[in-house]
């Protein structure tokens, strides 16, 4: 083999960033009934008991270690032991004590959910909108940590709308997504061009609303080993994380129209992104030695993983960098990265920079009732239509669609009794990627028609530079 086609392998820590979460003993009985349909009296001592192994659960005993080791039930449950863990996470002497092949230390990739819109919140997650967002913008401002990305996660309400609780569709009990991504637009100037999914579901409805808007998604869970998950119930048959017929690959695919889980003509590149500190699906030696191998033979290679925020994270990025370090010895002419997600994918990729796209507004008046805003760019949009985002002068917010002239290119809307009326609007906020991941987001007053405009993921300026 050449060592001329040897690619370097792309590391991406992408975390689920979901902040607090607390779990009762009794919770953490409720789970294992749920999972292993296993129905035990809750108790501190039975615990301890059940994590040592000393339980007799007819073959089970293993799984159950798994589900409650000590190290996936030490939650961090107040932002107090979040921020703690960071400050130690994001400090130098952590990150740099393996530094890749540019002499670089780690790097994370913020993946921000919204908990809002719920109406039972057992695990007392932080519920509202932008509370985890806004954090995590202190946080990385306030570490000087420019070199991490700020990305997208959302978590598809369950028919009781608990917050503890999974599911697959993203409008089946809620409008909550597209409140989320509208007030992140007006409210932060922000507009997300990666993506991580809650439960780590695809489907149908959310695989065509990535195509429309997002261009990077770092969701398959393909396994090699598809035994791996045991005798966990709650991910038999697909259930939750469908991953089944993806490519157990580290070469990201573009999706088919029909079925997200295998390669097609969409638009949107989707990468494999494994489990570090959990019950299932975890990257082992194996996988990583994959990336390499598919390094080395001329494959982009974008190796992702991905656990959360609510556990101590450091024990998980010292595994996978003992893995890491053990592999990489043996493929010498093979380099390795520690990477933004964003950046990641244009480098293993090499995708050809574009200019973020221009989003140029003006208002139009038709009569005192009537007014069109107009929108442009010369540069096309990632998908047919960019983001529509409205908020009113009584404070909601709203999303709606725009009428087509060209699409990729120009688009209109009409502010009239069937819509708003522009005087009952505070603000219009609209927003796209490109195909290179460059964001824009321009927000205008309607008072004044004066228009913010800000430009995120620039190529040249760093991931997180906005003008």
């Amino acid at each position: 083999m050449s060592n001329q086609r040897s690619k370097a392998v792309y590391i991406v820590h992408c975390i689920d960033t979901e902040g607090p979460l607390h779990e009762s003993v009794d919770a953490t009985f409720e789970r294992l009934c749920e999972i292993f349909h296993l129905d035990l009296p809750p108790s501190q001592d039975l615990l301890r008991r059940l994590q040592a192994g000393e339980v007799p659960l007819e073959g089970l005993e293993a799984d159950v270690q798994k589900v409650v080791d000590p190290h996936l039930l030490a939650y961090n449950d107040t932002w107090d032991k979040v921020d703690a863990m960071l400050a130690r996470l994001m400090s130098g002497p952590f990150r740099n004590q393996v530094c890749d092949a540019g002499g670089n230390g780690w790097i994370y990739n913020w993946f921000c959910v919204d908990h809002v819109d719920y109406d039972l919140n057992p695990r007392r997650r932080d519920i509202g909108y932008h509370n985890v967002f806004e954090h995590y913008v202190t946080q990385i401002r306030e570490s000087g940590s420019i070199q991490d990305g700020l990305h997208f996660h959302y978590h598809p309400h369950s028919f009781h709308r608990e917050a503890h609780r999974c599911a697959t569709h993203w409008w089946s009990s809620s409008n909550s997504l597209h409140q989320i991504i509208s007030r992140r637009i007006i409210d932060h100037c922000w507009f997300p061009a990666a993506h991580r999914p809650g439960f780590h579901v695809i489907r149908p409805d959310s695989h065509w609303f990535l195509e429309q808007h997002i261009p990077f998604d770092f969701s398959n869970q393909a396994m090699v080993n598809t035994q791996q998950d045991g005798a966990q119930f709650g991910l038999s048959g697909g259930r939750f994380g469908d991953w089944r017929r993806a490519p157990a690959t580290w070469e990201p695919y573009h999706p088919s129209a029909d079925d997200y889980q295998v390669a097609g003509n969409c638009r949107r590149w989707i990468a494999r992104c494994l489990n570090v500190g959990t019950r299932y699906r975890l990257i082992n030696e194996r996988d990583v030695r994959q990336a390499f191998t598919e390094a080395a033979e001329g494959k982009p290679v974008v190796l992702a993983i991905t656990n959360h925020d609510f556990r101590d994270m450091g024990q998980d990025v010292d595994a996978f960098r003992e893995l890491l370090t053990k592999v990489a010895v043996d493929f010498p002419h093979v380099p390795f990265y520690f990477s933004e997600a964003i950046a990641a994918m244009r480098a293993a990729l090499d995708l050809s920079p574009l200019p973020a796209c221009e989003l140029d507004l003006t208002i139009h008046r038709i009569d005192d009732r009537t007014h069109v805003l107009k929108v442009s760019s010369v540069t096309p949009t990632f998908g047919p239509q960019p983001w529509l985002a409205l908020k009113t002068a009584e404070g909601t917010y709203h999303f709606d669609n725009f009428d087509i002239d060209e699409p990729f290119h120009q688009w209109q809307y009409v502010f009239d009794e069937e819509t708003f009326p522009l005087s009952a609007l505070q603000a219009i906020g609209v927003a796209a990627n490109n195909a290179f991941g460059a964001t824009t987001v321009a927000v205008m007053k309607t008072a004044t028609h004066e228009v913010v405009r800000r430009h995120w993921n620039l190529p040249k300026a760093g991931i997180l530079a906005h003008a």
